[in-house]
């Protein structure tokens, strides 16, 4: 079902659903052309580059019996692996089909009616999403031009959940890990660091997580790994914590060849090492590229760039961009309707971009 349908379906009254689901607006992602479509895909910052060698040989020998029989329940061979290349405890790390699934634990497991989620903006829209499916009112807190952390503000709004995304998207900046203990500090309900763009960043907030009982960190192997398509991700955080997210999670959320293939992929820390330096390279060339054309940019510690187009025409490029087979981001939302998120690709299809962007600019 593509975007458009979504969103005209979405004002469809239905007599069967809670009145909060009925008037909500769900998350529309971003698009995907049909498998086998020649395409520039520049828009949902996958990595250009090919998933591990060893993980993709985990799939080579695949034993039909992990399809026979049910997963393990708790993932333990990833969580292991996850545990010995970050340096954590084994029983701190809670596996989710995507960290979104983990990003949906906790507000299934704090929030309800007459609660707040909390969260600065823009950011990822799926918080809003998630905090609206259980009734709870999201506190949505205006980032400053320049991104600083409005510390006080999520305070004050003393929320049950807070989430902060570091490395964020669509900006691409970085909290200061300083700003997020500070924030810690002062809260007495759940910290969620969503960490997905890690892998291309000059910092991490894992530490926190051994110094505050409320912080959960959030990864991904979507990104970094070159795994978007075997939704997995998992959250760090103090076994107490994680206990009560134990509880709401499905039995068997994490299927057996996920589990397997993640993990081949998290020992091969190398090898996504090597990517994410090659896509930091590409992200450094594309922005110097974009500045010559004009564009406006924000520093990015992402495989992304945000970008303002030197006529603030943003729709206008996308859609021209999507009519020459590249797609990008484009956000119909107050402070980025003049601005456009590029993922970054190979150098080839970064250079394809480029030249498809001097004739419209």
């Amino acid at each position: 079902m593509d975007s458009n349908k979504l969103k005209s379906e979405a004002g469809l009254a239905c007599p069967y659903l809670r009145p909060s689901i009925d008037a909500m607006v769900g998350y529309i992602p971003g698009e995907q052309p049909k498998p086998g479509t020649k395409i520039i895909k520049l828009n949902t910052n996958e990595n250009p580059y090919p998933p591990s060698p060893a993980a993709i040989e985990v799939l080579r020998n695949l034993d039909s019996e992990w399809l026979r029989r049910y997963p393990d329940p708790y993932a333990s061979e990833f969580r292991q692996a996850a545990s010995e290349a970050l340096g954590v405890p084994a029983d701190w790390i809670i596996v989710g089909n995507g960290s979104d699934e983990v990003l949906n634990l906790v507000v299934r497991a704090c929030a309800e009616p007459g609660r707040k989620v909390v969260y600065p903006v823009p950011t990822y829209v799926l918080y809003r999403t998630l905090t609206q499916m259980q009734s709870a009112e999201n506190i949505e807190i205006s980032y400053p031009e320049d991104y600083c952390l409005p510390i006080e503000e999520l305070v004050a709004a003393k929320g049950v959940v807070t989430f902060i995304a570091s490395p964020n998207s669509p900006s691409g900046h970085v909290v200061a890990s300083a700003q997020l203990r500070q924030l810690a500090s002062r809260l007495s309900s759940v910290l969620v660091i969503d960490e997905a763009y890690v892998d291309f960043a000059a910092e991490t907030a894992l530490p926190l997580v051994e110094e505050f009982e409320n912080v959960i960190v959030l990864r991904t192997l979507s990104k970094g790994y070159s795994l978007a398509g075997l939704r997995l991700g998992f959250g760090i955080a103090n076994p107490k914590l994680l206990a009560g997210l134990f509880k709401v999670k499905d039995s068997y959320n994490i299927d057996a060849i996920a589990c397997a293939v993640g993990a081949a992929a998290m020992r091969d820390q190398a090898y996504k090492n090597e990517c994410a330096t090659k896509v930091k390279r590409s992200r450094a060339q594309l922005a110097v590229a974009l500045k010559q054309l004009g564009f406006q940019l924000w520093p990015s510690q992402t495989n992304f760039l945000l970008a303002k187009p030197p006529q603030g025409n943003a729709e206008q490029i996308y859609l021209a961009l999507k009519e020459q087979g590249i797609l990008v981001r484009y956000f119909n939302q107050p402070g980025l309707e003049d601005k456009l998120r590029i993922s970054i690709g190979t150098n080839e299809q970064n250079q394809m971009l480029i030249t498809a962007l001097i004739t419209l600019t």
